[in-house]
């Protein structure tokens, strides 16, 4: 029994991590942007807050060496996006030149 318990215990430490539910983030400054996030499928995209500025969602096919634009936000939203294709790295931020003032929150998520 003990062989076994230790066994299911091995497995649980080293079980690959679950998919995050998604990606936060405060932006307060231009070239500001959440942690990448892999997802597949439909997914939320939130953006609140008193801000002035540009929010871009991007995408990218190389593990993130090169980002894509995908849509671009002056106001607060609430929207969903797809992605059909798997390993594909999402993220939400404000580019360098795109942020005037304020505190923008903006998020993807399931």
């Amino acid at each position: 029994m003990k062989k076994l318990f230790f066994i299911l215990l091995a497995a649980l430490l080293f079980a690959a991590p679950a998919m995050a539910d998604g990606v936060t983030k405060t932006i307060t400054a231009q070239n500001t942007y959440s942690d990448s996030w892999s997802v597949q499928g439909r997914f939320n995209i939130s953006i609140s807050g008193t801000w002035v500025g540009t929010v871009t969602v991007q995408r990218s096919f190389d593990n993130g060496s090169t980002w894509h634009d995908v849509a671009t936000y002056t106001a607060n939203t609430q929207t969903t996006g797809n992605e059909p294709s798997a390993k594909v790295l999402w993220r939400i931020g404000i580019k360098t030149g795109e942020f005037t003032s304020g505190s923008c929150v903006a998020a993807l998520q399931r």
